[in-house]
Formats: structure tokens, sequence, C-alpha cells
């Protein structure tokens, strides 16, 4: 087989020239490049004038609402703390029934007191023995005390020590009409007549606020307070401070009213519990020691 001649070689020819390809060779060409490239540009700027200039509207109008929603923010947060403050006041109010101001007691004072006297006179063993008692009935000649037997109980022997009667710079001298030892209770008359006593409470609730109204103070009188802690047939039982000024004295709701007779003895129980007294019944001196029609107070003694 005849074996083929070789073919002659092809000389390079010069590089393509891509770039008068891609670059225009005329002024035209190139006007047109740079008209091009001037209408990106222009179109580049306008987006972002349009975006800047929705920029700056926001902030316009949000500028131009600030004070509206701040003063609106402020109303809102003071509404929030009149509503807060609202239920503050409702959580307190039960603790501030509880609690006594010294204007409250002031208060008491100067309306119980004209109604108490401080009670003086000598144990059987000679020693000094005081109390404190409050008038229960009174017309135009003589007054009747109630007070703690325990403080006159010498007194209800015959002979037996003076009971003396004392307010400020007044002393009278009181006469044993009878006694109550079961319930530590005892009545007294003075020779001082119109003496308005202090109103009577028709009830008293467990968890009140009561107060012991002595007959000795700078002020006329001084109190103590403490809290109801039950309430029955046996009497009230509370935890109000009784020092042996108030032995005897009236025991008042916060109203003035009185609930009960102040005593240190009286144990219906058997026994004294630590820091928990007992007191009679206001209406318990009905029983023996005064005529009571209603639960209004007494109207006058019993004879019996």
């Amino acid at each position: 087989m005849a074996s083929e001649a070789p073919r002659p070689a092809r000389r390079a020819g010069p590089p393509a020239d891509w770039q008068g390809r891609l670059l225009p060779r005329s002024v035209l060409g190139i006007s047109a490049l740079i008209l091009a490239a001037s209408l990106g540009a222009a179109f580049s700027g306008a987006i972002l004038y349009a975006y800047y200039a929705y920029r700056l509207d926001r902030g316009v109008e949000f500028a131009s609402t600030f004070d509206e929603r701040l003063d609106t923010a402020v109303r809102t947060i003071e509404a929030e703390q009149e509503q807060a403050r609202a239920a503050v006041r409702a959580e307190l109010e039960p603790l501030q029934r509880l609690g006594a101001t010294g204007e409250t007691l002031e208060q008491l004072i100067d309306k119980v007191s004209p109604a108490t006297f401080f009670v003086t006179t000598l144990d059987e063993a000679g020693a000094p023995s005081v109390g404190s008692g409050f008038v229960v009935f009174s017309d135009a000649e003589q007054s009747f005390v109630l007070t703690s037997y325990a403080t006159v109980a010498a007194a209800t022997r015959s002979p037996g020590p003076e009971v003396r009667l004392r307010k400020g710079d007044e002393e009278l001298v009181g006469q044993m009409v009878s006694w109550e030892e079961g319930r530590d209770l005892a009545l007294l008359s003075i020779p001082r007549g119109g003496i308005e006593r202090a109103p009577w409470a028709e009830r008293v609730s467990t968890g009140e606020r009561v107060f012991s109204v002595s007959g000795l103070g700078g002020a006329g009188g001084s109190a103590s307070q403490g809290l109801v802690g039950d309430v029955s047939a046996a009497g009230i039982q509370h935890d109000t401070p009784v020092g042996v000024q108030f032995q005897g004295a009236p025991l008042v709701n916060a109203s003035g009213e009185v609930v009960g007779v102040t005593s240190r003895r009286y144990a219906p129980l058997g026994f004294a519990p630590d820091d928990v007294y007992f007191a009679p019944a206001i209406a318990d001196a009905c029983i023996e020691l005064l005529v009571c029609p209603d639960a209004r107070g007494a109207r006058g003694v019993n004879a019996g």
C-alpha cells in the first residue's frame, strides 16, 4: 500500500483582535457607550434617591408623631400607676383597720375617758391595789361604776378598806354596791350624778380590733390595743396588754363602744393562757349587777 504524503503544516495566523470586537472603533460607538453608562448611573442614582427620600419621609413621619405617642405613653403609665395605687390601697385597707394610729387612740381616749375613773384601794395584806372603772348608769345624784372584783376584793369584806375613784384632780369615795366574783365584776356608787356613760356595742366579732382605756394617764386616760381571738358564752378572748391600771377598764371597739370589762383574773377555762386574756362581755354585768332592759345599756341597779 502506498503511503500518504505528509500534509504541509499550517502557518499560525495573527492573534484574534478581541478588543476590536468588543470596543467600538468609531466616535459614535464610543459616545453610545458613554451614554449607556450615564443612563445606568442615572438610573442607579434615581433608585438611591427614591430610597433615601422614602427613609427621610419615614423619619419625618416618626418625628411628627413622637410627641403624640409620648403623651399617650405617659397617660398610659399614669393610669397604670393609679390602678396600682388603688390595688395597694385595697390590699392595705384591712391592715389599716387592724392598726390604730396615735390620732385614733387619742380620739378614743377623748370619747371614753369622761366616764372612766382610776380606782385605788388596799388588798387583804394592806398593799395598794389599783385598777380602773367606768360609769354604766348615772342619775341626777349618783353614778354607778363597774370595775374588776380583783381590784376591790378586800373592800367587799367588813370592815374593809376605803375605795377611792380619781379623775384628774377630783377624787371621790366609792361605796360597794354588789359584785360577782366568778366573772371578776364589781359595782361601786359615787356621789356624783349626770355623768354620760360610753355607749355599749351590740356585738363583737373575732378578729376585731379592741382597746382597753384606763382612767390613769396624762391626757385623762391611756389605752392599749389588741385583737379579739374568740367570742363565746365564756367571754371575749383577746390579746390586749392588761397592766394593773387597766383591770376593770372598759374594753371598747374602734368606735368607742363598750364590748367588755378588762380583767387580769377572769379565767373561764380554769387557767390563764400566756399573753391572752378573757374579758367578761358587758352584757354579763346585767346578769346580777344591773338592770338592762335592752342591749343599749343599763337603766338601773339590781337590788337583789
